[in-house]
């Protein structure tokens, strides 16, 4: 994982009984290969080439955005009902990422006074997509699952695709990591469906 600044603590909408901090299990060290070992797993997740080939992601920098945040969505809703082991991983997890995205923008070459509102801003973008995929993921709404893709991720097309695959595979997918038991999380070894063993259709 790769080392910067993550944005100061947001509180989560879709989930009104926790306020999570950035870092507050930072300094924890003993979760680390745990943590490593998940995080790499998400990434990959997000990384499957079917669900660009076959889904309707753009293979863009923006649309892989939207697959880790989607990736890390699905595993932060898993955890949510995890003990505090499994709380504090999902809570590391999610600082990986950011600190992923943070050092991702400075490697393009953006000045230092220009990253703490970009992070902001992709913080904003990520808090508004767990709530908004929450809402129709607790409904069972795949319809509205999909609606909510599409706005986010074909924000300008004036003939978006259609995303009703992805949110097939998102339903999907969350049901699978529900039945993962949870010494498993605990151990970092949980993993996401391929999207051939996925009902998407």
């Amino acid at each position: 994982m790769q080392q910067g600044q993550t944005p100061a603590g947001v509180k989560i909408e879709a989930f009104p009984e926790k306020t999570m901090i950035f870092g507050l299990f930072r300094k924890k060290n003993n979760n680390q290969a745990i943590v490593d070992r998940q995080y790499a797993a998400l990434t990959a997740a997000a990384r499957m080439p079917d669900l660009y080939e076959q889904l309707n992601v753009p293979d863009t920098v923006m649309g892989r955005f939207e697959m880790l945040s989607i990736v890390m969505i699905l595993f932060f809703r898993r955890t949510r009902a995890s003990a505090v082991s499994g709380q504090e991983i999902a809570q590391e997890i999610v600082d990986a990422f950011f600190q992923d995205i943070d050092y991702s923008i400075r490697e393009l070459g953006i000045g230092d006074n220009s990253v703490p509102k970009r992070m902001k801003k992709l913080a904003g973008m990520f808090y508004g997509r767990l709530e908004a995929y929450s809402k129709a993921m607790d409904a069972g709404d795949r319809e509205a699952l999909a609606l909510a893709l599409q706005r986010n991720i074909y924000p300008e097309s004036p003939a978006p695709a259609d995303m009703s695959g992805l949110a097939g595979w998102m339903m999907a997918a969350e049901a699978h990591l529900s039945a993962i038991p949870e010494e498993m999380i605990a151990g970092g070894a949980a993993k996401l469906p391929p999207v051939a063993n996925s009902s998407v259709a």
